[in-house]
């Protein structure tokens, strides 16, 4: 396989892609997002606790995060297409299947592993099949695609709002189930490459336009892709750590602001408001940051430190609120750095372990920061049980994510003292050569004495 098979197209058939990854991102996050909706509902049907009632959403976030690396692994064996296609299935049937509404394991089982799994499915390859299409417009293409989330979380809101006051919270799942068929669509448009898999990029020498093996280059990929020694690294796992503490927090407001909105005894029509607030400022802020990290003024873990606090304090200050307008100024400023942290936490990651080992730290960090989505809107839930108040949950996420910023600050000192370290060496060695170009004539001579013994 030549370089200029394996080369992006940068465009013509890629916009396609883009806007298929577009509309998986809107059917598939966006759904997850407005899931908030349906609490109440069924909480009230089965008569259930809310941390009990919480679970659904915590299974569905758990196994998205932990089917990352399973669907990767099968966009390698198989095909994006088939992946995104299997994906749109499985998030359909969970959705249509919930309509049943047998019991809360039932509610487990089908809007929460069946979505979960089917999120996953669809989710990955979409993100990873634009980045096979672009090279040079990747960051644009990109952050296209993943503005579907909130374009239709701005939509959703009130449509799934009145999906529930004509039909129930039943049938409003079977209609969101069909609709989700839409992601099989979007599947069967994106198109392999000729030479698309998952290592294109990465098989073909620097300076040589050919490659090795297809058993070599899997194998290569392979143990890239489960590189499980990145847990020793400091940085990795501080970092780590710091994706547990904020998965416990991003899931919770919205999964307690409707909740929050009908004890303040707002209407529900301003209710479902409020999420296409929250999906408006949260695509505001990831344009913005994103463009503003391009400029590189700061330092990027220090932009994330800077938003996460943000975050935290929005979090604090929301439960105050005691009106509309004021409850949806706070969900405004918390839209808004949730949507800068999105934009450039991947990038840190990046930044963190380095692009070698870029792959391998993407799926252990979704898989360990699964642990933090899975425990934090059940513990949100028992405290709103314990304390009677839904805003018991918000001081919960707002708390936790001032110790994910403290981790944050750790890991900034951790890399400054590496640094430094590598600096103090680099000095010594050079200082250790007086006379650098008479030592590398040595070795030159050297080598060309052992060359003479060989021949």
């Amino acid at each position: 396989m030549q370089m200029k098979d394996s080369n992006p197209p940068d465009g013509g058939y890629g916009w396609v892609v883009v806007v298929s990854a577009f509309m998986v991102m809107g059917l598939t996050a966006a759904v997850l997002k407005t899931f908030g909706l349906f609490f109440v509902e069924i909480q009230q049907h089965f008569d259930e606790l809310a941390s009990t009632t919480s679970w659904i959403t915590s299974v569905t976030i758990v196994i998205f995060h932990l089917g990352a690396p399973l669907a990767s692994s099968l966009c390698v064996r198989y095909t994006h297409r088939a992946v995104v296609v299997t994906g749109g299935l499985l998030a359909s049937s969970g959705m249509a299947l919930g309509f049943l509404g047998l019991n809360m394991i039932w509610m487990y089982a089908t809007t929460g592993f069946l979505q979960g799994l089917g999120i996953s499915f669809s989710w990955t390859p979409a993100i990873s099949i634009v980045s096979h299409y672009f090279s040079k417009r990747r960051a644009l293409a990109n952050a296209i695609a993943s503005a579907g989330e909130c374009a239709f979380a701005f939509t959703f809101g009130p449509f799934f709002q009145w999906l529930i006051s004509q039909y129930g919270w039943k049938g409003a799942l079977l209609i969101i189930g069909g609709i989700q068929l839409n992601i099989c669509v979007c599947g069967v448009l994106m198109r392999p490459l000729a030479s698309s898999s998952l290592h294109s990029e990465t098989e073909t020498l620097p300076g040589n336009g050919t490659s090795g093996t297809d058993k070599e280059d899997k194998f290569a990929m392979a143990h890239k892709t489960f590189n499980w020694m990145l847990v020793r690294r400091p940085e990795f796992v501080l970092y780590a750590i710091f994706g547990i503490l904020a998965a416990m927090s991003f899931f919770v407001p919205p999964l307690f602001l409707v909740p929050l909105s009908y004890s303040l005894g707002i209407d529900e029509t301003w209710t479902a408001s409020l999420l296409s607030i929250l999906a408006t400022v949260d695509f505001a802020g990831r344009l913005l940051c994103g463009w503003y990290a391009n400029l590189h003024v700061v330092k990027m873990v220090h932009l994330l430190t800077m938003a996460i606090a943000l975050i935290s304090t929005s979090l604090m200050l929301l439960p105050l609120a005691g009106s509309y307008l004021s409850l949806a100024i706070f969900t405004g400023f918390y839209g808004f750095f949730f949507g800068t942290t999105v934009a450039i936490h991947i990038t840190v990651l990046a930044d963190v372990v380095g692009m070698s080992d870029f792959d391998s730290a993407l799926g252990l960090f979704m898989l360990i920061r699964s642990s933090g989505g899975f425990v934090g809107p059940p513990l949100a839930g028992l405290i709103v049980d314990m304390t009677g108040d839904y805003r018991a949950g918000f001081y919960m996420a707002g708390a936790t994510l001032v110790l994910s910023a403290g981790l944050l600050v750790t890991l900034d000192q951790l890399q400054l003292r590496k640094e430094r370290g590598s600096q103090t060496n680099a000095k010594s060695e050079k200082s250790a050569l007086p006379y650098p170009s008479l030592h590398l004539l040595k070795l030159q001579n050297r080598r060309y004495q052992e060359h003479d013994v060989v021949v």
